[in-house]
């Protein structure tokens, strides 16, 4: 992240306590080259070795509490009005700052990186949970910590104009790929060939991977292949009647993309689609547009997930067994508020109220028997009274290979 991003992050941070009504957010995390906070990247470059502490008060305070050999890039990169060092232990740095801090604050609320709801707010490890709760204890700080996943998520989650452009250069360079797609995939291609032939590609260009690179991207093709987020085959080939479906995501300068797109493998001679794939394409991109339309400030994702939901079934076909849509932005699944139905694996994610600057897709597909999946991807950004797409939509099927 660069470092005038970093600094609007850190500004976005302190607005994000104040609303929160807590005291002071505090993200503690220790060795992070392996194993690190989610939210670490939007705090600072770079990682941390010892047990460090970062702090941005509800008054405007950023400091910083890290082991001595790990202080010299925070002080150098102007981010934090104090950076506390120590060698022998953090407890002792750690509580007289707070007790600076937050002197004078009566039953202070310190909110710290744990969510039942979102993984991209659960980023303190239940051994440093005990930890920093072992170094509270006895202190006036004992029993003070809350969750700190509200302004992690906000954080995470509501894209500054720098962010939505980089996420749209990531969208632009994912188009390129998937023009390069539609040129290579052909009959008789497996799915494997061209999983390997787009991973080339991304390494290529020097981009990174939005998901776990064994599976990015995802390729099908025919009724035979495995629907979600399966492997691709080496043994089923391009064959003509398929639906031929990529779902592609890339990282280009930390900032991602996550697009899917279909094409229709014609028999020879045939220059138009069958009724049944016009059919459910309408389906689908009618669904879309319906959650598109439904997507706006103020409103809670399973609103947007229902107006989808409903379209579909009034098409004929049967609800989609996943949430319509989940935030893009360093990853591909984004965390936080999620456009998706009122199930139990949801948590509170469904409920949490809609707001400008969110980026999210909107996502869905039908199966077409005998012919494979339509599933179509498309990414949008929250506006002031709407939403706007940041992905050029597909409204109908190509023919592979015309």
């Amino acid at each position: 992240m660069s470092q005038s991003l970093l600094f609007e992050k850190h500004a976005q941070a302190l607005e994000l306590v104040r609303r929160a009504g807590v005291d002071l957010w505090l993200t503690f995390v220790r060795e992070t080259s392996e194993s690190s906070d989610p939210v670490l990247p939007f705090l600072m470059e770079g990682g941390l070795t010892w047990q460090s502490a970062l702090i941005f008060t509800g008054s405007g305070k950023q400091v910083a509490i890290v082991g001595n050999y790990d202080a010299d890039p925070l002080v150098a990169s102007g981010l934090w009005d104090e950076v506390v060092t120590y060698v022998q232990g953090i407890k002792s740095p750690l509580i007289e700052t707070l007790e600076k801090l937050l002197a004078g604050v009566a039953n202070p609320k310190i909110a710290v990186n744990f969510s039942v709801n979102d993984d991209k707010a659960d980023g303190l490890s239940h051994g440093m949970y005990l930890l920093l709760e072992g170094y509270l204890k006895g202190t006036r700080f004992e029993g003070t910590m809350v969750s700190a996943e509200e302004i992690v998520l906000g954080l995470r989650c509501i894209k500054s104009a720098a962010e939505v452009a980089l996420i749209r250069e990531a969208i632009s360079e994912t188009d390129i790929l998937f023009d390069l797609i539609g040129k290579k995939a052909a009959i008789g291609v497996t799915e494997m060939e061209v999983f390997e032939y787009v991973q080339a590609e991304i390494e290529s260009r020097g981009f990174g991977y939005a998901w776990d690179k064994d599976g990015d991207p995802i390729v099908n093709s025919g009724p035979d292949s495995m629907v979600g987020h399966g492997r691709p085959s080496s043994t089923i080939t391009i064959a003509p009647g398929h639906i031929f479906h990529i779902d592609l995501g890339i990282r280009k300068d930390d900032y991602s993309s996550d697009i899917q797109r279909c094409w229709y493998v014609p028999h020879p001679g045939e220059t138009s689609l069958p009724e049944d794939v016009v059919r459910a394409t309408n389906a689908v991109v009618g669904a879309i547009q319906a959650g598109y339309k439904a997507l706006k400030p103020g409103i809670e994702g399973w609103m947007v997930d229902r107006a989808a939901r409903e379209f579909l079934v009034s098409a004929g076909y049967e609800e989609y067994q996943h949430a319509l849509g989940h935030q893009v932005g360093r990853m591909a699944h984004d965390g936080g508020a999620l456009l998706g139905p009122r199930w139990e694996r949801y948590g509170r994610t469904p409920f949490i109220p809609i707001e400008k600057g969110m980026v999210f897709t909107i996502e869905l597909g039908v199966l077409v028997e005998g012919r494979g999946y339509i599933s179509l991807e498309e990414i949008a950004v929250v506006t002031d009274s709407g939403c706007e797409w940041l992905t050029t939509p597909q409204v109908e099927l190509p023919l592979l290979g015309n």
